[in-house]
């Protein structure tokens, strides 16, 4: 019964994702409106406070480390927005997904990495400091990669307004991460006297908008789950399959001749594997109108979050038992 607690506690994460997607799925209704007030608008102003959360944890050191490990950081980004964004696309045609479903496809490997890659590299016993400074890199990179890589690779599923698409990344991240900059900056001191306190309840707040949205955007696209959702999740499992494998075993080759260890693999891994589904949701709502463009990035960022808790868990055991092993 220990070890069965002890599991359950570990993967709590993953678990409460697949709980919120089965509620909303099983009770679609209940999640589409509240007192008058469509759920699905409210899922830019969750996105929104995720972001200003996380510009609250950023400092100028964050950016000065990518002069520190611009290897890693390259490559990270290099996969993101170059091989991610294709993979999306050969899923979407190989799959037979056509319109806003396989331009929703596309649309989950064109976002930047995800918050919850954070959480997740201290999990793993990652290098959590790299992990910030790439989320940072390619969040700040995706009002440019993105519209391009949607206009390049969706545009002959659906219309792509670029422009609307990076305006709507610079309202929906760009400015929360910034206005939460600007408040680490003037409250440093009790940023920093309360590090730990501020990290836990930012983490919570991430987790909770996270499930929040999965609610909320599988609830409308219930029907099209129904119809086409065994398509929908070997997409989203060789999607973030390909993601932890090109990111780790890249990273290594890249370590040959560059100094990056088992660390910094583990840490490209999680960032290229788990994209930041809610801001694909935030842009299919926003952006290209449509629930069923939003369905790919709630089922992939369902199974992203499920595998990457997993994933930190055995490779968190690993690092525990080579701690053992080299006192032995």
């Amino acid at each position: 019964m220990e070890a069965l607690f002890s599991f359950l506690k570990r993967q709590a994460f993953g678990l409460a994702i697949l709980a919120c997607a089965a509620i909303a799925f099983a009770f679609p209704a209940a999640f589409k409106e509240w007192c008058g007030v469509k759920l699905m608008s409210l899922v830019v102003p969750a996105i929104q406070v995720i972001m200003f959360g996380m510009g609250t944890t950023l400092s100028v050191a964050d950016f000065l480390r990518v002069a520190k490990r611009p290897w890693a950081v390259a490559t990270g980004v290099f996969l993101q927005f170059l091989v991610m964004p294709v993979v999306g696309f050969l899923l979407a045609k190989g799959l037979g997904f056509s319109g806003e479903l396989a331009a929703g496809c596309v649309l989950v490997g064109s976002v930047a990495g995800g918050t919850a890659s954070n959480v997740i590299a201290f999990l793993a016993k990652a290098d959590v400091a790299l992990s910030v400074t790439m989320t940072c890199c390619s969040t700040l990179l995706s009002p440019f990669v993105t519209p391009f890589a949607m206009k390049v690779l969706a545009g002959c599923f659906v219309e792509i307004d670029a422009m609307k698409m990076m305006m709507e990344i610079l309202k929906v991240v760009i400015v929360p991460i910034a206005a939460g900059g600007l408040v680490h900056a003037l409250l440093k001191r009790q940023f920093e006297a309360h590090r730990a306190a501020c990290d836990r309840v930012l983490s919570l707040l991430s987790m909770t908008g996270i499930c929040f949205t999965i609610l909320v955007l599988t609830a409308p696209s219930r029907d099209t789950f129904a119809s086409a959702g065994v398509a929908i999740v070997a997409a989203a499992v060789i999607h973030n399959t390909v993601g932890y494998l090109s990111g780790y075993w890249l990273t290594r080759l890249v370590g040959r001749f560059a100094r990056l260890g088992e660390a910094e693999a583990r840490t490209v891994a999680i960032e290229v594997g788990m994209q930041n589904g809610g801001m694909a949701g935030a842009l299919a709502v926003g952006v290209l109108n449509s629930a069923v463009a939003a369905l790919p990035a709630n089922v992939f960022s369902i199974w992203m979050n499920f595998s990457g808790s997993v994933l930190a868990n055995w490779w968190s055991r690993r690092s525990e038992e080579n701690m053992v092993g080299c006192r032995s």
